[in-house]
């Protein structure tokens, strides 16, 4: 069959498959890379977090920045970003919900030292509404015990028990309903109070940091009274260092926190290890295109010949660990070897017929039977390789002589 009629049957050039194998690998790799990472960029349904739609969550208050600002706050969705020195400079609100993760928050604690930073407690349990995503309903009171878990992780402080003796809270001049069951600590000095000593936005005395009782005051349900939504805005700008530098928080929600293999096989440290392990699988690649002089034959598993059967034999016995007993059993074998190939009387046997082979050897006494000795009591390999070979260079001498 002629080269022409060959490449006439194959279908796809060489450069096809080359690319087609190209866009295969990078769509693989751009599958992995974003299964990896789209856990992190999911924005969480219902609950209180800043990218819930949900009454109990903060959207309504990013949008609401972002239309006074002009810009969306940045959100940090990770320790690195909690540690960028453009996070040092902003009011980073931290909104707490029941089911966080109390180790996330002693991590935020830690980062943020030195650094304003806004804490929101707490209040409802709710669960999704069926049909309508994002959506959810509120069931009761978050109890008292549990908000007083997080925020004793904050401060020395425990909610504080009864209603509040007013019905309006001041903000800032500005006077709104106070919300329902409503939540309070005990403060002499108080940002801002429902009454006497009954705070409801308060200051650590060692940190920057400042604690809401009460989300209702900021959150989506909130929001829908035009009064609360202006007065929402007054407390930010209150704290914030300076206009517009407001930052949300989203690692105390689980988002950009999960770490697992495909990860670390992307990211510094192993980075480098990954890039070396495809470069090398590239040229093991690249090298298996072509073949470098004609194919190698496959050898037998078994070979031929006397010299496989040895080295068999000897793998056998050196698995067996059986080496070390082979010295006294090669010296009689060669004893009895000798005698046959020297005529020695029928009947000799043991020191006698070792005298009588020492008797052929006429230059050296007991020539025969020192060699027989050293090989008899060798138990390394190495004394019985060099026992051995003298006991065969005696006996082809003598044999020599006789003929």
């Amino acid at each position: 069959m002629s080269a022409e009629a060959t490449e006439a049957q194959e279908p796809f050039s060489r450069r096809t498959l080359f690319w087609g194998i190209f866009a295969s690998l990078l769509a693989a790799a751009g599958f992995f890379l974003l299964s990896t990472y789209a856990p992190d960029f999911r924005q969480p349904q219902g609950g209180a977090t800043p990218l819930s739609k949900g009454g109990t969550g903060y959207a309504g208050l990013m949008e609401w920045l972002k239309l006074t600002n002009g810009q969306a706050p940045p959100m940090a969705r990770g320790e690195k970003d909690l540690q960028s020195p453009l996070a040092s400079t902003f009011l980073l609100i931290v909104t707490i919900a029941p089911n966080s993760d109390p180790a996330a928050l002693q991590r935020i604690i830690k980062l943020r030292l030195g650094k304003h930073t806004l804490f929101v407690l707490p209040k409802w349990v709710t669960f999704p509404q069926p049909g309508q995503e994002g959506w959810e309903t509120k069931v009761e009171r978050l109890p008292a015990t549990a908000v007083n878990d997080w925020l004793g992780r904050l401060a020395k402080a425990k909610l504080g028990d009864g209603k509040p003796s007013v019905d309006r809270i001041d903000i800032e001049g500005r006077k709104i309903a106070v919300p329902e069951e409503l939540q309070w600590v005990a403060d002499n000095h108080p940002l801002i109070a429902a009454g006497d000593g009954k705070a409801v936005l308060t200051e650590l005395d060692s940190e920057p940091f400042y604690i809401l009782t009460d989300p209702d005051l900021i959150n989506n349900a909130a929001l829908k009274d035009p009064q609360k939504a202006a007065a929402a805005l007054d407390m930010i700008a209150m704290l914030e260092p300076a206009k517009g530098a407001v930052m949300f928080d989203l690692t105390l929600h689980g988002i950009g926190q999960n770490y697992d293999l495909g990860k670390l096989l992307v990211e510094p440290p192993f980075l480098a290890l990954t890039l070396s392990v495809l470069v090398a699988a590239a040229l093991a690649f690249l090298h298996g295109l072509g073949r470098f002089g004609p194919p190698r034959t496959e050898g037998r598993a078994i070979a031929f010949g006397k010299q496989a059967l040895v080295d068999t034999t000897a793998m056998l016995l050196k698995r067996a660990g059986r080496l070390q007993e082979l010295g006294d059993r090669y010296a009689a074998l060669m004893r009895q070897r000798a005698a046959a190939l020297l005529g020695a009387p029928h009947g000799l046997q043991g020191e006698a017929l070792d005298r009588w082979l020492d008797s052929r050897d006429k230059n050296e006494a007991n020539g025969f039977t020192a060699r027989f000795k050293a090989a008899n009591g060798s138990k390394t390999l190495a004394a019985m390789h060099e026992a051995a070979e003298e006991l065969h260079d005696w006996t082809a001498r003598r044999l020599g002589e006789r003929r």
